[in-house]
């Protein structure tokens, strides 16, 4: 078993106002029919309102600590803006308390601040990447994740991202300098199934261990190879490396190398 070094998080309760209470859905639409297996129980969790769009432009923010978000593989800061308000920001890799940011046309390249695409030099590692202007940031937000930018011609930023996808964004998006905190996220080992059910992830039953009127997988005698040229889902569908992107999707035109 491994688990992540949180000795540099604070020890206080999260800060009250930006705190909501969350519904466990356990996997079920708004029917109440399950539309994603597997999920259910798990330890309550409080959802801290994240401020993803960074919107008091030219305000600088100073952090007054870092904590735990149950929501996410990311730390979460607390910045305390000049003007008195207070929000959560993601915290990036190298983030220390009493540290000053600023969301600005003219702000330094450095982890933390964030700007224009159009004014991040090529080589910076980005994330929090706005995919429409003052939409907030839907690209890379998960732990230790990056991407770099390539470079801006004809009014859009060429960026690579953690797939290998490279894509344009239009220059006008913003994004945030560094990388994101905990990166060693991806390496901790759950090891017992006691901790997946904190996570409020269920048993999952193998298909082959079904009967065939259960799953593509099942039936047979004993310990049987699933009888077929490719895997498939509950539900006759393609699994594992199957591609679902829609063909002819507008945004291809954006894409300029596929992600591995």
């Amino acid at each position: 078993m491994t688990v992540v070094d949180f000795r540099m998080l604070a020890k206080t309760r999260p800060y009250k106002p930006l705190v909501r209470g969350k519904k466990e859905k356990a996997g079920r639409d708004m029917r109440g029919k399950i539309s994603v297996r597997h999920r259910g129980g798990g330890a309550k969790k409080l959802l801290r309102m994240v401020d993803f769009k960074h919107d008091k432009w030219g305000i600088p923010a100073r952090v007054e600590t870092i904590e735990y978000d149950p929501n996410r593989s990311a730390f979460i800061t607390l910045v305390c803006y000049k003007d008195g308000e207070k929000r959560y920001h993601l915290a990036w890799e190298g983030i220390k308390v009493g540290q000053e940011v600023i969301a600005s046309e003219e702000a330094a390249i450095k982890p933390g601040n964030r700007t224009k695409l159009s004014r991040i030099p090529v080589g910076t590692f980005i994330y929090n990447i706005e995919l429409k202007k003052g939409a907030g940031g839907q690209l890379v937000r998960s732990a230790g994740n990056l991407a770099v930018m390539m470079g801006v011609d004809r009014g859009f930023a060429q960026i690579k991202f953690p797939s290998g996808e490279v894509r344009l964004i239009p220059a006008e998006n913003s994004a945030t300098i560094g990388q994101i905190s905990n990166p060693e996220h991806g390496a901790v080992r759950l090891a017992k199934a006691g901790r997946m059910r904190y996570l409020g992830v269920r048993p999952r039953v193998r298909g082959k261990a079904m009967n065939p009127v259960d799953h593509p997988h099942g039936g047979g005698e004993g310990h049987m190879p699933i009888g077929m040229k490719h895997p498939k889902t509950p539900w006759g569908k393609p699994a594992l490396g199957a591609k679902t992107r829609k063909k002819g999707k507008p945004s291809d035109k954006y894409i300029i190398k596929r992600r591995k």
